[in-house]
């Protein structure tokens, strides 16, 4: 019997592989086996596992109408285990042979994902259970106890990997450690988490987190741009085992389980996946009328069918084309916990090599040479956005983030595309990965039409610059009318910001000399620019500096945006836009100062004081571009914490907290919260209004139970100002 079982494990082992001791876990499906008693050693003849303390049962609160679904937005799924969204406190109960003494027994959880868990990739995950739960870290409080039952808090990590964990628990005792059986009834999945602050894909606007993440219908708008047509998707995230296929996808692109936290990398892969070229995903494309042995794919109503279909045969579902594949795209971002959308492009450009044109190339008559034009520009084309914040890019280009899983060139090796930042894609920042270069092109191209002569001499006839992406609509939120987002990606058409983003990707992005000189940069004039410091609520200048370093004499035509951005670097709106020229003396620099007035940004000031400016100029006599962009952060007024009395356990102490309103206008519906972890509980008190200059005095008396480092921290929150922080180290004396 040993003999075989040997040979047995032999053929389960992975193959040796010399550079790495642990094959790669990239599978959430497969799964290793845990020793239910890990011996510390010899374990002595009289030891009963009995004797000591014994999990008889652990319970999920996994209903619908439990607190763990209805606090997570995730009771609408069809599926009897606990889903819950990372960064967020969930409840479980643990029913012990008898009751729990804190003193002696000792016991902790563990999930685990993937075959080979290891603690530093995320895929194993030991948590203790301790007194305080740190927001968006992984821990554990006990928050009852009864009997023989506790009740624990556990608190995900904001950043864990996103999939199905298996739940553990062990119990230590003096010869080895004491597990549960393998439990499937306690798997647990972990989704992004939009309502967490912490978590990459935090959505501040709870209308939208129901539109983006909880609407499983939407609205396809196509025909062209002369006759728009809509018609509606059933995206169904959340059917029965549509949550198991989407995990399944990730197993499918063999990406590594510690990346599937990072929904940068989730967008990436999916993108190639949804299709089935390279790499057998889930839909095959057809765009030649003929659709044998498949479905057409006009014919499919939504996602469901095409999903679970893929998920069972593991085989390329026939057919699809761009709606399919971004119907089923926001499907899986929706399901995962990513908000996303489907976005309609109205006359789309299909540029090959991405040089930002599409070139038309006619013969010596004059006709479209067909062999020699690659380029398309389609009626429409659908995508899809996924909304992220965006760390390895600069500040400023988080947000909405274009996905497309429809093949149409490669990037990387594969048919894939994105993420590419929305908002460098309006300003022309195509340098920034993935792919930017060619979804500009495909809403911002210019058209090119070249002769060739008969000496082989190319001459440009026309250039048509208005053209391409011409309407980019979405479905509106919570409802089924069509809302415009062009302006999010380009300027107005015909603009002067239009033609410098333009000019800006070209000077970022292009991959080949037109057929025009080859693009050379200005090298003989700089521009820089500094933003003055200033509290929230005032006036401040941008001064932009012009340095002419040659003898010419120039103008320039220069442009400043002002975007309100989100602390996590995602822009929220444009709230300034100033166009002016600039005289350029010979061999000298020049100043020109744009006020910003707090009225332009007070009303769009909802969460945060953050800016990002665009600056961009256009030297007019040689056409060259100058383009620069930086982010700034006016100062919000600080919370004042005090203490008065003495600072020692068990006694009363007295806490105030000052703030005095900076604004010229009166805050209304303040609520201040403060918290002292060890000293006291969350405490919240609420203003009808401060008025303008006033200052508001809060007095707390509280207990501080522990003695030690401690830290108070108060918040305040308001209509018209947010992320207003105070706080204050203090030492607590033993009695």
């Amino acid at each position: 019997m040993s003999e075989t079982t040997s040979t047995n494990e032999d053929k389960k082992k992975p193959p040796l592989n010399g550079r790495r001791a642990i094959p790669s876990n990239n599978s959430n499906e497969e799964e290793n086996e845990v020793p239910e008693i890990e011996a510390f050693g010899l374990i002595p003849r009289g030891f009963n596992p009995k004797d000591y303390l014994r999990v008889v049962d652990v319970h999920m609160f996994k209903e619908p109408y439990e607190i763990n679904k209805q606090q997570h937005h995730t009771d609408k799924y069809y599926s009897p285990k606990l889903i819950v969204r990372r960064g967020q406190i969930f409840q479980i109960q643990i029913d012990f042979n008898r009751p729990y003494k804190p003193e002696t027994d000792q016991f902790w959880l563990e999930y685990l994902i993937g075959r080979y868990p290891q603690q530093n990739k995320g895929t194993y995950i030991p948590i203790l259970v301790g007194n305080v739960l740190k927001p968006g870290e992984w821990g554990a409080k006990i928050t009852h106890r009864e009997n023989n039952t506790i009740r624990l808090s556990i608190m995900s990590s904001a950043t864990c990997i996103v999939g199905k964990f298996r739940l553990y628990v062990a119990v230590w005792t003096p010869f080895g450690i004491i597990r549960t059986q393998r439990n499937s009834a306690t798997d647990t999945y972990i989704l992004f988490n939009p309502w967490c602050q912490q978590d990459a894909v935090y959505l501040d606007d709870e209308k939208e987190r129901e539109e983006y993440v909880l609407n499983d219908v939407g609205i396809v708008f196509h025909g062209n741009i002369n006759d728009i047509k809509l018609r509606s998707w059933s995206y169904g995230q959340f059917e029965e085992n549509i949550l198991d296929a989407c995990l399944f996808l990730m197993d499918k692109a063999e990406l590594e389980l510690s990346g599937r936290g990072n929904p940068i990398k989730i967008c990436r892969v999916a993108s190639a996946v949804i299709n089935s070229k390279d790499d057998n995903g889930v839909i095959a494309g057809s765009w030649d009328n003929t659709y044998t042995y498949g479905v057409a794919p006009s014919a499919w109503t939504g996602s469901v069918d095409i999903l679970l279909e893929y998920y069972s045969s593991k085989q390329p579902v026939r057919y699809g084309q761009c709606w399919v594949f971004a119907g089923v795209f926001n499907t899986f971002l929706r399901c995962l916990g990513i908000p996303a959308r489907l976005i309609t492009n109205y006359s789309s450009a299909h540029d090959n090599n991405a040089n930002l044109q599409l070139d038309f190339f006619l013969d010596d008559e004059g006709k479209l040479d067909t062999k020699l034009t690659k380029d398309s520009i389609w009626n429409y084309h659908c995508w899809n956005e996924a909304w992220m914040t965006r760390p390895d890019l600069p500040v400023g280009f988080g947000g909405w983030q274009v996905v497309d899983g429809t093949p149409q060139e490669t990037s990387d090796g594969m048919y894939r595309c994105g993420p590419a930042s929305v908002q460098a894609i309006k300003h022309g920042h195509v340098c920034f990965q993935f792919d930017a270069p060619f979804v500009y092109a495909e809403v911002n191209s210019d058209i090119v039409f070249s002769r060739r002569q008969k000496n082989g001499i190319q001459v440009i006839e026309k250039i048509d610059t208005t053209h391409v992406g011409q309407l980019i609509v979405t479905k509106e939120v919570g409802g089924d009318g069509m809302m415009e987002i062009t302006e999010e990606y380009k300027f107005q058409e015909g603009s002067e910001e239009e033609r410098l983003a333009l000019e800006t990707a070209v000077m970022y992005g292009v991959k080949k000399p037109s057929t025009q000189d080859v693009y050379q940069p200005q090298t003989d004039v700089d521009m820089d620019f500094q933003v003055q410091k200033a509290v929230l609520g005032s006036d401040f200048k941008v001064t932009i500096t012009f340095r002419n370093r040659s003898r010419n004499y120039y103008t320039a035509t220069a442009y400043l945006s002002g975007n309100i951005v989100f602390y996590t670097g995602v822009a929220k709106s444009e709230f300034k836009k100033h166009s002016f020229s600039a005289k350029l003396e010979p061999s000298s620099s020049s100043a020109f100062d744009v006020v910003i007035k707090a009225s332009e940004y007070m009303s769009d000031l909802l969460d945060q004081a953050s800016f990002h400016f665009f600056v961009t100029a256009q030297i007019n006599e040689t056409g060259k571009i100058l383009a620069m962009q930086k982010a700034t952060v006016l100062e919000v007024p600080a919370l004042r914490i005090k203490t008065q009395g003495e600072l020692v356990a068990g006694k009363v102490m007295s806490v105030t907290v000052e703030f005095t309103n900076p604004l010229k206008q009166t805050l209304e519906n303040v609520t201040l919260r403060l918290e002292g972890p060890g000293v006291l509980r969350t405490m919240k008190k609420e203003f009808r209004q401060i008025p303008a200059n006033s200052t508001l005095i809060w007095e707390v008396k509280t207990v501080p139970r522990q003695p030690g480092l401690r830290k108070l921290i108060a918040s305040l929150d308001s209509n018209a100002l947010r992320h207003v922080y105070g706080e204050l180290n203090i030492q607590i004396q033993k009695p």
